[in-house]
């Protein structure tokens, strides 16, 4: 069980691992949580690297844009060229996904990207449009 003291949002009290994010009480528009990331394996490079391909959606119940999407993101890169604009590593665990620009309500953003292994990618924060 937790609880979570949604006008400081920083402070959250619960028991073992488990992972809150706060409810839209409030009036917030959007959360951490209407970003929703999935990837997968796809066929390998010529020269045998494998790629994957990542979804970024926005999947706002209230129907808002969210721009400002910040990916943890470790000390990720590619053999394969992303478009900057896309998704681009700004330092050690910080990712920008659509050059900070709004991504408008139900759109996916993808691309593939080639390394050795799987980076682990999860929203570090967002702001609501």
């Amino acid at each position: 069980m937790c609880i979570v003291f949604e006008k400081e949002r920083e402070r959250k009290f619960c028991n073992g691992n488990e992972r809150v994010e706060p409810n839209r009480i409030w009036g917030e528009k959007c959360s951490k949580s209407d970003v929703v990331i999935n990837q997968g394996p796809t066929a390998p490079l010529p020269s045998g690297i494998p790629t994957y391909t990542v979804e970024i959606m926005n999947m706002c119940v209230s129907g808002c844009d969210i721009s400002g999407i910040h990916l943890r993101c470790g000390w990720f890169s590619s053999a394969r060229l992303i478009n900057p604009k896309l998704f681009k590593r700004l330092r050690y665990n910080d990712c920008l996904v659509n050059d900070g620009r709004p991504l408008i309500n139900g759109a996916t953003i993808s691309f593939q990207y080639a390394n050795t292994f799987l980076y682990p990618l999860s929203v570090s924060s967002v702001v609501c449009v």
